[in-house]
């Protein structure tokens, strides 16, 4: 198998003192200024003095050795609050930030943290949370409070008593060593049904993984990362936070959905990692603007001619379409799928336009990747190759060669915290049981079919993938997105295979000229019919219900699905 070179280190003190000191002078977070396409730069050399000195403070205030969460939106703040828990003061415990206050309360009793960095948005919970004294914490750290104020301290200010502390010597947080093998992250599961657990994840977990990554997705010094999901999402956090870092490339924060697509231009983005649904928005608009300039033909013949020219080795992407490449910035060549299947029409029509698109796969109990399309090795539709140090196999395979995940290697998890009975459902003689289903084709690249506990499994034994069925739903011009499930009929004690399906209004009224709720069900039934002769009959959709109101998810926008069935099946 096709590798890149790696640099190897032990764990991320090891990795952030590699590359503070390999690109020092080089920006490792860069930000707007009021001033457009003026940029304020924080250099490698930079990053490292505020983790140093934040680390040095909160072993000085007591804290070494413990937990410590960290909350907040994606910012500077969180990540040299995650580096400086991790690289020598204790477990860091990334929580997320879209959580009720009853649930965080909850969280924060169950992982015993003794202290939490937040921003300003969380002032209110955090004070209420300190006035009812129900937790373990000793320190609220705000990361927006100039100085102390109230017994809450500020973020700013710890810094600069580490730089004084530093001054005059003190090496506790320098010297510190770090103990591979043991729990370093603490990492909440997204508790899509359950009850969410607490994953346990070693420095060693975390960098086999990066080191995985390395071998098969080249990044350098010259690449820039924006950072759009949640920092305390595992992909997000592995992949777009510590991987770069790892690198020496660049950080840019997005600043919410609206402002994306400038951001990828005015940063001059070269990649980035993300959910299918924000990579199917963005293919829909751009196509939706190539046809409304009547350019679609152009650009159908020109995938027509780059296909061609591919074929004997010459890619031609970049120059025949500019226009695109322009529109992003002009730097853009890297799209990293993650969190769920993304339709291959999508992947296929970035790769098209040479923007490479490529699918990972993994858990939080896996630190998380366990294959990616690469930089050697890419099929559409597939979710790459197996990372080098993993092994994977297929166990109870039904009769198309579909079965569970399982995986063994160095980035699987140590066990969830406090929960041995859980542990030991998923952990069985070193192999982690995913849950999800999946087959290698001949050439041994990893497909998968959906998970488990969402099959829906007929009385005739078929199984149904919900998952492959909704892509189909989406590719529907106006359907934002679908739900498919099963409905138990009494009369042959079977299921109905059923839809619920989210419509887009405006975009019913603009190409449909439809704004009755009754004709677009009529319309979009007419749609399902139509993928409907596409299959075989037992995946037959036979019933649909439409609705404007979003499906309830996940924070990582993964569909509550249980939740979902509650209301419609009451």
């Amino acid at each position: 198998m096709k590798l890149n070179k790696f640099e190897k280190f032990t764990d991320l003190k090891d990795m952030l003192n590699k590359s503070a000191e390999k690109f020092a002078d080089r920006p490792a977070y860069v930000f707007k200024t009021e001033t457009p396409g003026k940029f304020k730069n924080i250099l490698y050399r930079e990053l490292k003095q505020d983790v140093d000195a934040l680390g040095t403070s909160l072993i000085n205030i007591g804290l070494k050795g413990k937990r410590v969460a960290v909350i907040s939106e994606n910012r500077y703040e969180w990540g040299i609050a995650y580096l400086a828990i991790s690289c020598g003061t204790g477990v860091v415990v990334p929580l997320d930030k879209a959580l009720p206050a009853n649930e965080l309360e909850c969280l924060i009793i169950r992982s015993q943290v003794e202290a939490i960095f937040y921003s300003k948005k969380y002032d209110e919970i955090m004070m209420d949370i300190k006035s009812r004294n129900t937790t373990d914490l000793r320190y609220y750290i705000s990361m927006d409070l100039e100085e102390r104020k109230e017994g809450v301290l500020s973020q700013k200010e710890l810094i600069q008593k580490g730089k004084k502390l530093l001054e005059e010597g003190d090496r506790r947080f320098l010297d510190a060593t770090i103990d591979a093998e043991k729990m370093g992250i603490m990492l909440f599961t997204s508790g899509t049904t359950a009850k969410s657990k607490a994953v346990m994840l070693s420095h060693k977990n975390i960098c086999a993984n990066l080191m995985d990554i390395a071998a098969v997705i080249k990044l350098t010094e010259e690449d820039r990362l924006l950072s759009f999901l949640p920092l305390h999402h595992t992909f997000e956090c592995t992949v777009g936070f510590l991987y770069p870092i790892s690198k020496g490339c660049s950080i840019a924060f997005c600043g919410g959905v609206r402002h994306l697509s400038s951001d990828i231009s005015d940063y001059k983005i070269t990649a980035m990692i993300s959910v299918p649904a924000l990579y199917e928005v963005m293919y829909k608009r751009l196509i939706k603007e190539i046809e409304k300039k009547g350019k679609k033909e152009l650009l159908d013949k020109g995938t027509k001619i780059s296909g061609v020219l591919m074929k004997f080795g010459v890619d031609m992407r970049k120059k025949i379409f500019s226009e695109i490449h322009e529109k992003f910035g002009g730097k853009l060549r890297l799209f990293v799928n993650g969190g769920a299947a993304l339709d291959k029409e999508v992947e296929k029509g970035f790769n098209d336009l040479g923007i490479v698109t490529v699918q990972g796969y993994g858990l939080t109990e896996t630190s998380p990747v366990i294959s990616a399309g690469n930089d050697f090795y890419r099929r559409v539709g597939s979710i790459g190759k197996v990372f080098p140090s993993l092994k994977v196999k297929i166990v109870n395979k039904d009769r198309d060669g579909i079965g569970e995940i399982i995986v063994k290697g160095p980035s699987v998890m140590l066990g969830y915290y406090n929960n041995e009975e859980a542990t030991k459902e998923v952990l069985k003689d070193g192999w982690f049981y995913t849950g999800d289903l999946g087959y290698f084709d001949k050439d041994n690249f990893l497909f998968i079919s959906g998970r488990s506990k969402n099959v829906i499994v007929l009385k005739n034994g078929k199984n149904i993938f919900p998952e492959e069925m909704e892509t189909l739903l989406c590719r529907i011009e106006g359907v934002k997105e679908a739900m498919v499930y099963g409905k138990p009929e009494e009369k042959d004690d079977d299921v109905k295979i059923c839809a619920k399906i989210v419509y887009d209004k405006d975009i019913m009224k603009e190409t449909y000229n439809l704004e009755n709720e009754e004709e677009i069900k009529e319309l979009l039934w007419e749609k399902v019919k139509e993928i409907n002769k596409t299959m075989p009959a037992y995946k037959y959709i036979k019933e649909i219900i439409i609705t404007t109101e979003e499906l309830i998810k996940t924070t990582t926008q993964k569909v509550k699905r249980h939740e979902e069935l509650k209301k419609i099946l009451g």
